[in-house]
């Protein structure tokens, strides 16, 4: 592993009696590095949070947050980082400046530095003109800002984000993705764990794929959909005339063809390839087809999720 990385897990397990929640995994996260953790409900991504909170204890193997074992060093580890749950707590009795000055002194903030990082942390977030208010007005969403902002208060080195987006609407969603590329900016490390794959492909540098306690895969979306899908290239095809797919089809190289759309007079294709292979399939169609458009497309990383636990599940 990088000697860069500021989260990192070597070995790590968990196991309950019979049940193995972690099993000896290995991953590492640098600064300024966003990586999503995916996977079915109990394949293992909230004990591995916990494990790098120090909110348990791992039964084999380390874990290391900030250059500090969460199980020796929790107080160093949670004044280094910053965690938001799907379900944020706050006291809704309180307002939102007296909730965030008591949760600071707590993580050993000096009084004098509290009241400028709030005001900074509101803003990032466009909470600026209910900082007075009490919680227990706000809606969802703004609390989830409001936890937001009680993670950028700390100016933390890691974040742990655990399906912070849930119920939002998709502007607020998409308002607060663009938060969380602005802790990247600042160089904070960033684990996002979340169902919404679309999100996670948005943002996320990398993703690591679990399955029954274990790494499946990790990579890139596109490195993924290389070994998943068979082909790292994802090219889209509008075409005009007959027999495109077996055409397609027969292009070496080309590992899967997809249709997706048919008009009143085009038709619209997905190809997985190994390679860029425009100008080779370009070239197949021939001139009995029409070749409207031929460009990229971006690798799914719902097709990537779905194809390989489908896999999966055909093995079993």
């Amino acid at each position: 592993m990088t000697d860069a990385a500021v989260i990192r897990a070597e070995g790590l397990a968990k196991i309950y009696g019979r049940t193995v929640a972690v099993d000896h995994i290995d991953f590492a996260v640098a600064p300024g590095e966003i990586v999503g953790i995916l996977g079915p409900n109990g394949s293992g991504k909230t004990t591995t949070i916990l494990m790098l909170l120090g909110l348990t204890e791992p039964s084999a193997g380390r874990a290391e947050v900030a250059g500090f074992d969460p199980l020796r060093a929790p107080l160093e580890v949670k004044r280094r980082s910053g965690y938001l749950p799907d379900q944020v707590g706050f006291y809704d009795a309180m307002s939102a400046r007296d909730n965030l000055a008591y949760t600071a002194r707590l993580a050993g903030l000096a009084r004098s530095e509290i009241d400028a990082r709030f005001a900074a942390a509101m803003r990032r977030v466009g909470l600026s003109d209910v900082a007075g208010a009490r919680v227990g007005t706000f809606s969802h969403g703004m609390k989830q800002r409001l936890g937001l902002a009680e993670v950028l208060m700390k100016r933390p080195q890691v974040a742990i984000l655990d399906e912070p987006t849930t119920a939002l609407d998709p502007h607020s969603t998409q308002e607060f993705l663009e938060m969380i590329r602005g802790l990247k900016a600042d160089g904070t490390a960033v684990l996002l764990s979340s169902h919404h794959l679309d999100q996670v492909q948005s943002v996320c540098d990398r993703v690591a794929l679990f399955n029954r306690g274990r790494i499946a895969l990790s990579g890139s979306v596109t490195e993924l959909a290389g070994r998943v899908l068979g082909g790292g290239y994802v090219i889209d095809i509008e075409t005009h005339g007959p027999g495109v797919e077996v055409l397609l089809a027969a292009v070496p190289g080309v590992v899967r063809v997809q249709k997706l759309t048919a008009g009143p007079g085009s038709e619209r294709w997905r190809v997985d390839c190994q390679r860029d292979q425009r100008a080779e399939i370009a070239r197949a169609l021939g001139a009995e087809i029409d070749l409207v458009g031929i460009q990229f497309a971006a690798p799914s990383l719902n097709e990537v999720y779905t194809r390989y636990f489908a896999e999966v599940r055909d093995e079993c």
